[in-house]
């Protein structure tokens, strides 16, 4: 039997994203939020929710654009440490150690050290409630060679991700392959 725990922000996994942007002075600024993900195929789009109180809400309002950086497990804390500071009064790339590169295709830095970087030019703000979802069109997606499969597409058991979840504010790594998606439910049968 299934019990009532309310309404509550519980899509299991939330991805682990930094979201990197310039703010009005052209300082570069890096956060980590768990809530977004791919919205749209055609268009290539992504969405990230910010809160109007963080430093990133005010720099891709003004930039109008953001990068989604993908850290692997590898960076776990500096992930953390991402989400938990403020670029208003640190400087959170000096802090971690870690390296922001300047996007040659969308006013907005990408995290040299993570190997998944996607640049968005902003296409969409929603105003929601407490959070703002910003809907980004991917311009490009930049991966380290290392992370690339046969295809020359990333592979996760390679880049290694991290994942949240939400309920007890916990990180993970990626589990298992369970079989190809479009493939494995072929052996089910309409009717039986």
């Amino acid at each position: 039997m299934k019990r009532s725990i309310g309404a509550k922000t519980m899509v299991y996994p939330a991805p682990v994203l930094i979201v990197a942007t310039y703010d009005k002075d052209g300082k570069a600024n890096a956060m980590t939020a768990a809530w977004g993900g791919i919205c749209c195929s055609k268009p290539p789009c992504v969405t990230v929710s910010l809160r109007k109180a963080t430093y990133s809400y005010n720099c891709i309002v003004q930039s109008k654009a953001y990068t989604l950086n993908i850290p692997s497990q590898k960076y776990v804390k500096e992930a953390d440490y991402l989400g938990m500071a403020t670029g208003k009064n640190e400087d959170k790339f000096k802090a971690t150690g870690l390296t922001p590169v300047k996007s040659d295709l969308v006013n907005a830095p990408y995290i040299k050290e993570f190997s998944l970087i996607l640049e968005c030019k902003l296409l969409h703000t929603f105003e929601i409630g407490l959070h703002t979802q910003f809907i980004g069109e991917i311009i490009d997606v930049k991966a380290d060679e290392s992370v690339l499969n046969a295809d020359g597409l990333p592979d996760i058991e390679k880049v290694k991700p991290i994942i949240f979840a939400p309920s007890c504010s916990t990180y993970h790594g990626i589990g298992n392959k369970l079989g190809d998606a479009f493939s494995i439910g072929k052996d089910i049968k309409p009717g039986k």
